[in-house]
């Protein structure tokens, strides 16, 4: 029982410090996946269903918990190349990009959505890998998309 105890209590102190120190979300469009990096070390990565094209350099800003998907996590896009671009191509940059989990009341259906693209430029988790991202990942932390 006190082994027990104190391997639950030395865990607990383990995550509480992963939490602290996630200091970069990676975002591998090529592969769909969501790497958290604590310095140069990969500490979680998940399958995420995507949508749209762009990459560079943002910010995870706040949560966002009143969301029409199970709960969310604002990422600063656009940045200023994103605007320039667009501006340079006549169209919306767009924006309100989120992490986000399913759809509301959805969420049942994550084995199925989860294997493909289906957002509108946001990057999507399961409803429980949502609540983990949430309980590592602190506002603000920097966020970089690649296509490698």
């Amino acid at each position: 029982m006190l082994k027990r105890f104190l391997l639950l209590m030395f865990g607990s102190a383990l995550s509480v410090n992963v939490q602290a120190k996630v200091d970069l979300v990676k975002v591998v469009k090529s592969t769909n996946t969501m790497h958290l990096y604590q310095g140069e070390t990969r500490i979680k990565t998940y399958h995420v269903a995507l949508g749209g094209d762009p990459e560079g350099h943002y910010i995870l800003d706040y949560v966002k918990e009143d969301s029409a998907y199970y709960r969310a996590m604002h990422i600063s896009y656009p940045n200023q190349q994103d605007l320039d671009h667009a501006d340079k191509l006549g169209v919306s940059a767009g924006g309100f990009i989120m992490i986000h989990g399913q759809k509301n009341g959805l969420g049942w259906l994550s084995s199925i959505t989860q294997q493909f693209n289906w957002t509108d430029g946001c990057i999507a988790l399961t409803n429980s890998e949502m609540d983990e991202f949430l309980s590592l990942v602190k506002p603000p932390t920097n966020i970089q998309t690649v296509w490698e």
